[in-house]
């Protein structure tokens, strides 16, 4: 095949690849192995926890919370996906994956990844009219409109990790593939192909364009509108009041996205990605470990429904 042709003749298709993440030194990846699985835990524990006290308590049966809730179902998947196997790697000095494998990854971080992006910006809109336009609110962000905004994240979710998965089945890829990072990255595998890579470039390109953007904008849009209404609020009370109500949203958005412009955005050379890695694990693992304790602990709401669990006990 042409494929074959252009990878050239002393090279056959790679079976598996090499995840080459981090540091070879022994007591590096003692350290590396407990601080991911204290890491892991954690997110396991707070975004259960915060799923399943939305469900029980009526007080945070309110849109906010349901798209929180499907916010801490996206982590959870996220991190399910990447962290045991980089554990596994680090304690048994596993680090291979199969091509499947990193498929299934490839498809699974991009399809729950995007859906993160659209719920963030379904949560910036919903601040938005929460702020901007109180009275509106239960009209607005009815249950029906909640549903069909929470279906359409995790649909355009799937567009991205089927898009990104068809770019990946296009790439040759030499048998001694290393992966210099903890998992399979699409845009990290465009660059180690021997192949054409202009339908994988595109698709991701495309993509992201197409529904990376927008979701960015939404949330820009929502904020800036945010601000001048909070700005327009003459009392103190009532200004701190309205920041309050998004001052949890804002900290996840920019922890998300800050990590993701700069992985995906900056251009720079390969020799200046070594701190590429440290800005994934920004992303993957810390984000997803963050986000219920941002929400739990900046929350006035969410603590008096965990005081109110603790009474019913």
């Amino acid at each position: 095949t042409h494929m074959e042709g252009m990878a050239g003749s002393n090279c056959t298709q790679a079976t598996e690849f090499i995840l080459a993440g981090f540091s070879e030194a022994p007591a590096a990846q003692v350290a590396q192995f407990l601080l991911f699985l204290l890491t892991y835990l954690v997110t396991i524990l707070g975004n259960l926890g915060m799923i399943a006290l939305i469900r029980v308590s009526p007080l945070l049966h309110s849109p906010m919370y349901y798209f929180l809730g499907n916010l801490a179902f996206v982590n959870l998947c996220t991190s399910t996906m990447i962290i045991p196997r980089m554990l596994a790697g680090l304690l048994l000095g596993k680090k291979q994956i199969t091509y499947a494998g990193c498929v299934a990854q490839v498809f699974t971080f991009d399809m729950f990844g995007m859906a993160e992006c659209f719920l963030l910006a379904t949560m910036a809109y919903d601040r938005y009219v929460a702020v901007c336009h109180p009275l509106l609110y239960p009209l607005v962000m009815s249950p029906e409109r909640c549903s069909r905004l929470v279906t359409g994240s995790y649909l355009l979710g799937l567009t991205n990790g089927v898009g990104q998965t068809i770019g990946m089945s296009s790439l040759f890829f030499c048998s001694s593939s290393a992966i210099d990072l903890f998992f399979c990255d699409i845009s990290l595998l465009i660059s180690l192909s021997s192949s054409d890579t202009t339908l994988s470039l595109n698709i991701l390109r495309t993509i992201s364009s197409l529904l990376g953007v927008p979701s960015i904008l939404v949330v820009l849009v929502s904020y800036v509108a945010i601000i001048s209404t909070v700005l327009s609020i003459s009392s103190a009370e009532g200004k701190r009041k309205a920041f309050f109500t998004c001052a949890s949203h804002l900290t996840t958005v920019s922890t998300f996205y800050g990590s993701l412009i700069f992985m995906y955005l900056i251009p720079r050379s390969d020799t200046s990605r070594g701190g590429d890695k440290w800005v994934a694990v920004l992303y993957t693992v810390m984000t997803p470990m963050l986000n219920p304790l941002i929400y739990s602990l900046r929350n006035q709401e969410v603590k008096e429904a965990w005081r109110r669990l603790r009474k019913i006990k």
